[in-house]
């Protein structure tokens, strides 16, 4: 494939094909040169090491066999992927009916342990606590479930697989706690809806996000297990937009790494939302707020607000670089023609001879999806600070496209 474009073959990014969808990339934090790969459409995580130059897997962790009552195979798919932050031989996988999967990879590629909801409904979105001892997942359900690995018989799994499965150990239903925040009851039908995604807040991390179908997005205090802060956007017909909902797909914000700032694509309009999730009531969406309270410094909480970023095109992804804040949004991707699949490496570093830096004209982004044009935009967001000291929050957009 031709870019017509001169680039520097050592800043070029790298594309390891695995001839699939991907639907969810997760680094090892344990080990940074291993990216685990996960699809609906396969019952394997595909682990790749990135210091060599090849499209071959390094390691293939499967799934048991589970056949109807027919005996044919029941193709689960995995639809998201976690390692735990300080052992690179554990990893899980949440699959499409309601189970998720454990490997230690130093003694077997099948799982040791199984993780099971009571239902066979996919489970969108999974996550290790901060010590690697609670496993949080959610999904179709609206329903929030967690599971504590810690003694008993999940621990002893982990030396040997019996065939037990472990239910969690207590699970929550968004809608019920939403219905106990009293002004926002009165305001709203609560129905239960789809979880897309969660995420431990890295500055708070007793702060658990969920991200709802409807584009609601919300914050769960783990210690006394309410819903602290909610956002409630108003849907597309309401506002006028014509930007499309696809509930096709599953949109995945993200933390930025400081501040308890949350960036979610909107459901009903070309951009981001930056959400304020600051844990305590000066938040402009903590369900305590009050624009005329002063805060302990005596400054009145209406300095501290949400934004948003207009963009072009309707943001389905976000993801925060862990040490600047630079926000990665991705687009909807759009059939053109036939292409591969695979992983992208870009060159992100910090000067102007990257592809990728943001004084660099000639961006190009291979094909990473089959039949694939796809747009992004890289933002360079203002200092986190600014966006509590009520001053403006700027950012540069780029597009990014896939050469045809």
């Amino acid at each position: 494939m031709s870019t017509g474009l001169d680039e520097d073959e050592k800043k070029h990014l790298l594309h390891l094909s695995t001839h699939q969808q991907l639907d969810a990339v997760k680094w090892n934090p344990a080990n940074q040169d291993e990216v685990a790969c996960t699809s609906m459409k396969s019952n394997e995580v595909l682990i790749f090491d990135i210091s060599y130059i090849s499209s071959e897997p390094v390691e293939v962790l499967r799934k048991r066999h589970t056949v109807n009552v027919h005996g044919c195979e029941i193709r689960k798919g995995l639809s998201d992927v976690a390692f735990t932050s300080v052992d690179d031989s554990r990893l899980l996988a949440s699959d499409a009916h309601g189970v998720v999967s454990i490997w230690d990879r130093r003694s077997s590629d099948l799982p040791c342990v199984e993780l099971t909801t009571n239902s066979h409904i996919p489970i969108n979105s999974i996550q290790f606590d901060a010590e690697n001892q609670i496993v949080f997942g959610a999904g179709k359900l609206g329903i929030i479930y967690m599971w504590d690995l810690r003694g008993g018989g999940a621990s002893a799994a982990f030396q040997s697989y019996k065939g037990v499965c472990h239910p969690p150990l207590t699970s929550l239903k968004i809608a019920s706690l939403l219905e106990k925040i009293g002004s926002l009851k009165a305001q709203s039908d609560i129905v239960s809806k789809e979880v897309h995604s969660i995420a431990l807040d890295p500055s708070c991390p007793y702060q658990l996000a969920f991200h709802l179908d409807d584009g609601w997005s919300g914050v769960l205090d783990m210690h006394n297990l309410q819903v602290t802060h909610i956002h409630c956007p108003p849907p597309a017909w309401l506002n006028g937009s014509n930007a499309s909902t696809d509930l096709s797909y599953l949109r995945k914000p993200s933390w930025l790494p400081t501040y308890s700032i949350y960036a979610v694509g909107s459901s009903s309009e070309n951009g981001i939302h930056l959400l304020d999730f600051y844990p305590d009531s000066s938040s402009p969406c903590h369900v305590d707020y009050n624009e005329d309270k002063p805060s302990i410094s005596g400054v009145k909480s209406q300095n501290k607000q949400n934004r948003f970023v207009h963009l072009s095109e309707s943001v389905t992804a976000c993801a925060t670089h862990p040490l600047n804040g630079t926000v990665i949004a991705g687009t909807k991707i759009y059939v053109v023609g036939s292409s591969e699949n695979g992983i992208l490496l870009l060159d992100s570093y910090p000067d102007s001879s990257s592809p990728c830096h943001v004084d660099y004209i000639k961006i190009v982004v291979w094909a990473m999806k089959k039949t694939v044009r796809s747009w992004t935009y890289i933002l360079r967001l203002a200092e986190h600070a600014k966006m509590s000291e009520g001053q403006e929050t700027t950012a540069e957009a780029f597009y990014i496209g896939v050469p045809s």
